[in-house]
This record gives C-alpha cells, structure tokens and sequence, in this order.
C-alpha cells in the first residue's frame, strides 16, 4: 500500500481553505442581523443589511449542499 502524499496534502489544504471561508460568509451574516438590529432600535432602516445577510446565508447553505452533492455522487 502506497500512501500519495502531495494528494492527501491538497485535499488538506483546499478542505481547511472552504471552512475558512464558509466561517467568515457565515460571520458575514451574522454581523448584517446584528446591523438590522442596531438599526432598527435607532428607527432606520437596513434593508441592504437583510439582504447582504440572507445572501450569505444562502450561499453557505448552496456550498453545504454542494459539498453533500459531492460526498454522494
């Protein structure tokens, strides 16, 4: 049995890259509710907030699922 080394080290590598990412979307999301929030008890509006967050969210959801698509396939 003979271990690649230079694949099990790429697999590592773009694996640790997506959940950098997919954390920082999410915090992304996070951080436009809490904007709506902090906007809404001044008595503003922050719609573009709403959005950026649900887009984030989604876009974490579409990269979960594609990753689940990938392990099934």
């Amino acid at each position: 049995m003979k271990i690649d080394w230079a694949a099990l080290g790429s697999v590592f590598g773009i694996s640790l890259v997506v959940t950098v990412a997919l954390v920082a979307l999410f915090t992304l999301g996070i951080m436009g509710l809490s904007r709506q929030e902090r906007a809404t008890t001044q008595g503003g509006s922050a719609a573009l907030a709403v959005t950026g967050a649900y887009a984030c969210f989604a876009a974490c959801a579409a990269a979960v699922a594609y990753g689940i698509y990938l392990i099934v396939a």
